[in-house]
């Protein structure tokens, strides 16, 4: 006689739903965060960049101890 003994296999990890739940808010959080600097960042460099087109820098000029004040 061939007995057949079914087993069912347990799952290893049984995730809730605040699992599911709490790494999306967690990964939003970062990736909005990020895009957050990024933009802060782009706006200082822009106006940075601003600053320094408008400061004029005279290189390879002599200095002949003249004084302008």
């Amino acid at each position: 006689m061939n007995t057949m003994i079914t087993k069912e296999k347990q799952r290893n990890q049984v995730k809730s739903r605040f699992y599911y739940l709490f790494w999306g808010i967690a990964t939003f959080s970062v990736v909005s965060g990020q895009l957050y600097v990024g933009s802060g960042y782009r706006m200082f460099s822009r106006s940075l960049n601003r600053i320094f087109d408008t400061i004029e820098v005279e290189v390879g000029r002599d200095y002949d101890r003249q004084r302008f004040y």
